[in-house]
């Protein structure tokens, strides 16, 4: 690299079966993480588990408002969670962006940890003793964590929607009022049958009870 790489950044993609597919960008300044400058993305155009075009959209949503913004902060590498394939995406983005002479992208794959670059078929294998390698794993390690947190709170919120949703009668409102009040579906079972009445009617209160308590 031309520069010394003081501003990095890492992409990852998260997604189970191809439901609630995101994407997550971690910053790190000065080998550091930049927490603060984090970005979560829902992936918008990508239909099912395509980690490639799910890849190449972030990476565009990324940079294009970051070029719009911020021009000058542009990072001097970026690492890519995967592979050759989700590299050569990434890469097509930053090519459509006009940004290739500007940055450094490269892959870490996870199988042996080699580096991967755009064009050269031989991956580079840096020392497993080298501060190199340690950051560029810390950054890749931090990415994952970032993202899976992000997918995991968005199947939580989804299944907690989807038990409370399939009881005839409730709506998003009585969803919301249940879930302010006791926190968890949990604590909605388990609430006595005159407390529910209160909140939602004696007749939706025992459609909840039974619901949730039967199924």
């Amino acid at each position: 690299m031309p520069v010394l790489p003081r501003h990095m950044e890492c992409f990852d993609n998260s997604n189970i079966q191809g439901t609630n597919p995101v994407a997550s960008c971690v910053v790190f300044r000065n080998a550091e993480p930049s927490k603060a400058d984090y970005r979560r993305f829902k992936i918008k155009t990508v239909i099912g588990a395509n980690d490639y075009a799910s890849m190449k959209e972030v990476v565009n949503r990324r940079y294009s408002r970051m070029l719009e913004e911020n021009p000058e902060d542009l990072p001097q590498l970026i690492v890519i969670d995967g592979g050759k394939g989700q590299l050569e995406f990434a890469h097509q983005a930053l090519a459509e962006l006009g940004i290739l002479e500007k940055v450094t992208v490269v892959g870490l794959a996870k199988r042996l940890e080699e580096v991967i670059r755009v064009g050269d078929p031989y991956p580079l294998f840096i020392d497993r003793n080298s501060q190199a390698l340690k950051v560029l794993q810390r950054i890749r390690d931090e990415a994952h964590r970032f993202g899976i947190t992000f997918h995991r709170n968005l199947r939580s919120k989804a299944a907690i929607q989807s038990a409370l949703r399939e009881i005839k009668g409730v709506g998003e409102k009585t969803e919301q009022r249940l879930l302010m009040h006791y926190g968890s579906v949990a604590r909605i079972a388990a609430a006595p049958l005159e407390e529910l009445s209160a909140l939602v009617g004696a007749d939706l209160a025992v459609k909840i009870h039974d619901y949730l308590n039967n199924d």
